[in-house]
């Protein structure tokens, strides 16, 4: 009897340990929908009211745990509210503004959407979101199952997240009295810019990468972005092992569990990573879809098409006819900047086999893959259609192709009816500007020329494309236009990036905290895609330290860390008595920036540049402003050229260095910094900008090395079609622009908008909301994101459907 005793007993156990696990569960979807609730009413307040709301909840859970005695929690606790109290009240009155003259920036009535809009948003968020976390503190505080060191963390987290919003709502506002109504880039020489350059990157990040990860964007993301920054986190880690980076596998997405459980440390190794890490580490990152086992999952998920097929285009010069004069050709030559003439890839996608598609020609071009599965027998072929896509991956010009946009370019190829061709342009560093561009024209004008053999009669012709992708399908439908040859019938630009000139604008503030467009990170893929970037001397490096020398770098790294560690140990230490720090931060920096020169691994190459190769005659302002009002005498020396008239890096000359990010250092302030004036003075500004009193947190990383060389390449309406001049925007046919609210490139688009407005041009904007960057590369993860991809697959259905006939 006694072992059916002690299994009814264990039985007993069990099923009580399954009620207790399912009464948490019910208690978390209790949780989790009210916070929805809590959310969407929140969300339906105005800002002052919300304010109001968290402020009378913020001093009744202060005096609470003030009440609570001495304990150390309960005195972080009531700490850590009063600052909510004091940044919530800081912030409500620069949102207001904000807020108040934000309509003057959008397009029209009917797209309400720029950098303020999206700025005051992210702060109502984190408003929210501390107003619900605060209202369950004060229903649950007196409970025995109210986990205060938990609670206390997030209070925490999302206390620095609004302290660093505040300081991006005062930037933005410096932003707005200085610009011009209406400009949504910064375009003054009042010293701003080398505010924004000596501020801006010192702010703290890692509160962003934690615990608030994503807490801007719709719930359905903010998974998958843990997921992305713990692989993130974890493959810079076996990245910082391999000296080259390239040998990393998918298995290096999996071994971050520290990461996972520990939301601070994940956030500042994210920190960390966006700051050092290289472009290459960024290149062998996003490259990891295209690894076999997750590529071969990605298709599986995806829709199944008769034809998807890599083909290499052969680099022979071809004669296209004039839209002009169709009697009169122009040669069209092979790609040639930087490696000389070679094949250009790209991949055929059609839902059905179109007449064409398996022809003797069309399979002599292509490229072998390994083995394919056919899933369906042999079809019949299906007429040509009548209209084509042409595609252009995004990612950042220095990383992916068309595999890894096929999941969602075989839906579009099922839903449009017609076969795509997705252009696989050579990327940077290898291949910068303008190797890209003249490999996606080249492929254009074949695609235009042979559409009989993609299975379409090129009757509507559509250029698609996002992000980069969408800034290069501008640009070869300018150059289309120089040449003289047929243009697409229309764009569909998804999030596009339209002026890579460094200047700070409202949304490109949102970069401090967007775990998929970094600061950083945009910096180094500008300075890659302009030509500019640093080269890499670690294998030559270590070689000529020898062996001991390795060791004795290894071993000073090894104590800067232990320095380091106890430095920031300290540092918080402080901070959780209420002591400001800031010897401590300062020694810490010094102990950075003293061993900072002697690591010369991949992990860490972004080093700082001598102060000899900085030049003063650097970028010269040149404003959207300048180029909108150029004559038109100067508009027709533009694009009346020969196909050789487009600007090269030869044409504009040679870059020159400077420590900048994303932020224009104006011409007179440089001349200033010639004369050794200019220094003493800027401190002011600075501190103008925050009101007394207000401090926000500084990185502990260190000095923030972001060296992007100021090019005069960068201002090349090729690159920038932002700034291009009016008799050249003029030539584009109908664009139709998918942005995102959240996005640090909402302004390009808003801009590039409302310029082709301005000059009678079409174009629509349509901007969604609570999604990131990208969205498109994740179209199969939530409904948000499902009916975004179908946002931009009607505007493309747009383009490829003709014109009514006018009534007679």
């Amino acid at each position: 009897m006694e072992p059916a005793v002690r299994s009814g007993a264990q039985a007993g156990a069990q099923t009580s340990k399954q009620a207790g696990a399912g009464s948490k569960s019910r208690s978390r979807r209790r949780w989790r929908k009210g916070k929805l609730r809590a959310s969407s009413f929140s969300h339906g307040m105005d800002l002052r009211t919300m304010t109001q709301s968290l402020v009378t909840l913020t001093e009744d859970n202060m005096a609470f745990f003030s009440s609570q005695g001495p304990g150390e929690t309960a005195r972080r606790l009531s700490s850590v509210f009063a600052g909510i109290r004091e940044q919530a009240l800081g912030l409500e009155p620069t949102l207001g503004h904000l807020l108040g003259v934000a309509h003057h920036f959008d397009l029209d009535t009917e797209t309400p959407a720029n950098g303020y809009r999206s700025l005051v948003h992210t702060a109502r968020c984190c408003l929210a979101h501390l107003l619900h976390k605060s209202r369950y503190v004060a229903s649950n505080r007196r409970s025995i199952f109210f986990r205060a060191s938990h609670n206390l963390a997030e209070l925490e987290a999302y206390l620095a997240a609004l302290t660093q919003l505040r300081a991006l709502a005062y930037y933005a506002q410096r932003l707005l009295a200085i610009n011009r109504p209406g400009v949504l880039f910064f375009e003054g020489d009042e010293g701003l810019t080398a505010d924004f350059l000596r501020e801006y990157v010192t702010l703290h990040k890692g509160c962003f990468y934690g615990r608030c990860l994503g807490f801007q964007f719709t719930p359905a993301i903010r998974p998958f972005l843990q997921t992305l920054s713990i692989g993130l986190v974890s493959f810079g880690e076996h990245y910082k092992r391999n000296e080259t980076g390239l040998s990393v596998t998918a298995s290096s997405l999996f071994t971050g569990g520290r990461f996972a459980i520990d939301p601070e440390l994940r956030g500042a190794e994210f920190e960390r990573i966006i700051q050092n890490l290289d472009v290459h580490f960024w290149k062998a990152f996003w490259n990891i879809t295209e690894i076999e086992v997750l590529s071969s999952l990605a298709n599986m998920a995806s829709t199944t098409v008769r034809v998807s097929r890599l083909l290499s285009l052969p680099p022979e010069a071809s004669e296209m006819p004039l839209t002009s004069d169709p009697k009169l050709t122009v040669t069209i030559s092979p790609p040639l900047a930087h490696t000389g003439p070679g094949p250009v890839l790209a991949r055929l996608i059609s839902y059905d086999l179109r007449e064409g598609q398996d022809s003797k020609m069309l399979n002599s071009l292509v490229k072998s893959e390994g083995p394919r599965l056919e899933l369906r027998p042999r079809p019949q072929q299906a007429p040509r259609s009548r209209a084509l896509v042409v595609h252009i991956h995004g990612g950042g010009f220095v990383a992916q192709t068309s595999k890894s946009h096929e999941p969602y370019l075989k839906t579009w190829a099922q839903e449009l009816g017609v076969p795509i061709i997705s252009i696989d342009y050579s990327l940077a560093p290898e291949a910068p500007f303008p190797r890209a561009l003249e490999e996606c024209f080249f492929a254009y004008c074949w695609a235009v020329k042979h559409c009989a053999l993609l299975g379409s009669t090129g009757e509507r012709i559509c250029l698609a494309g996002d992000s980069a992708g969408g800034n290069l399908c501008i640009t070869v439908s300018l150059r289309a236009a120089a040449y003289g040859v047929r243009v697409p019938d229309g764009i569909m630009a998804a999030y596009p990036v339209t002026t890579l000139q460094p200047s700070a604008s409202p949304s490109r503030l949102l970069s401090l905290m967007d775990p998929l467009l970094p600061l950083s990170v945009l910096s180094k893929c500008v300075s890659a895609y302009s030509g500019t970037e640093t080269e890499d001397h670690s294998d030559s490096d270590q070689k000529a330290l020898g062996m001991m020398g390795l060791v004795q770098r290894d071993t000073s790294l090894f104590l800067r860390d232990l320095r380091l560690g106890a430095s920031l140990w300290l540092n918080s230490f402080l901070e959780l008595s209420g002591r400001k720090p800031q010897k401590t931060s300062v020694s810490t920096a010094d102990t950075v920036r003293s061993t900072e020169s002697m690591r010369r691994s991949v992990s860490e190459a972004a080093l700082a540049q001598p102060e000899g190769l900085l030049n003063a005659d650097t970028l010269k302002t040149l404003t959207i402003n300048d180029l909108s009002f150029k004559s038109s005498t100067d508009g027709n020396t533009e694009t009346s050229g020969t196909p050789e008239m487009s600007l090269s890096m030869e044409t504009l000359g040679p870059s020159t260095p400077s420590e900048v990010n994303f932020f224009l250092r104006p011409e007179k302030e440089e001349a200033d910094a010639k004369d050794g004036v200019g220094s003493v003075d800027r401190g002011p500004r600075v501190r103008a900008a925050f009101p007394d009193g207000f401090h926000p947190r500084r990185s502990s990383q260190g000095v923030l090395h972001m060296p992007l060389y100021s090019s005069p390449i960068v201002k090349n309406p090729f690159m920038s079609p932002l700034l291009a001049p009016d008799s050249m925007l003029k030539t584009l046919p109908p664009v139709h622009l998918v942005a995102c609210a959240l996005d640090p490139m909402l302004d390009d688009s808003v801009m590039f908008a409302r310029r082709l407005r301005d000059l009678g041009q079409p174009v629509t904007l349509n901007v969604v909301e609570d999604l990131p960057h990208g969205f498109l590369s994740l179209a199969a993860l939530c409904r948000e994101t499902r009916q975004a991809a179908e946002l931009c697959v009607q505007r493309i259905r747009l383009v490829l459907t003709p014109p009514a006939a006018p009534l007679v």
